[in-house]
């Protein structure tokens, strides 16, 4: 009997983590395409479109989906992928998310996709080293300049343009002091082996197949 309770154990165990390991991956999968969208949607944009000059001069971006919803509090959350400009192109994908809880006279609920394009090396150096980046803290964050026909400026003036798309009504949205944190596990199970930030941001980490549309559509730039 005890050997019986330890096999059906065992099995639950294994069985829970297989799921686990497929959930990651599928999610980390989702948000790669969830990115490919969200930088076709952009693209699509008439008035408000990130300009391609500001693309081209980009060295990495960070696209993201984030849910926000409350009544008098507040909470957020959200995920999504970071890469970087390599000297062979775009790099895979790194896993990024965040979250947190706010006060205020705030009512509704909105989904909010961003883009936001790292404009300086420590920029993305920042989602290299894998730690938590708080937007306005450790990075300058503005809101980027919008048109087909503007160029970019040879210095850009925040490390971080901020681009969005929302859908839904919320009583404003605030970037400063948002925390953008690496998830290293879903790194781990999306590439099949434990890497960093850094190995998949400076293209030394083989690009999976899942993630090569992602790379076909910011070949563009």
């Amino acid at each position: 009997m005890i050997k019986r309770v330890l096999s059906f154990s065992l099995f639950f165990i294994a069985a829970a983590t297989i799921h686990s390991t497929f959930a990651c991956a599928a999610g980390m999968q989702k948000d790669v395409n969830q990115a490919v969208a969200i930088i076709e949607r952009f693209r699509r944009l008439p008035e408000k479109s990130i300009p391609p000059a500001v693309l081209r001069h980009a060295r990495g971006l960070a696209i993201m989906t984030v849910v926000k919803a409350g009544f008098i509090f507040s909470g957020r959350g959200g995920t999504g992928v970071v890469v970087a400009r390599t000297r062979r192109g775009w790099s895979g994908p790194s896993a990024i998310g965040t979250g947190g809880a706010g006060f205020g006279l705030q009512i509704g609920a909105q989904v909010t996709e961003f883009v936001f394009v790292l404009n300086t090396p420590d920029a993305v150096r920042a989602f290299s080293e894998g730690g938590n980046i708080a937007l306005g803290a450790d990075l300058s964050v503005a809101a980027g300049p919008v048109g087909r026909t503007v160029e970019a400026g040879v210095t850009p003036y925040a490390a971080v343009y901020s681009y969005s798309i929302s859908q839904g009504l919320f009583g404003g949205i605030s970037l400063e002091g948002t925390v953008i944190a690496t998830r290293n596990k879903v790194n781990e199970q999306y590439y099949g082996r434990y890497v960093t930030p850094d190995e998949i941001l400076s293209g030394s980490v083989r690009v999976p197949a899942g993630a090569r549309r992602l790379q076909r559509v910011l070949a563009r730039y």
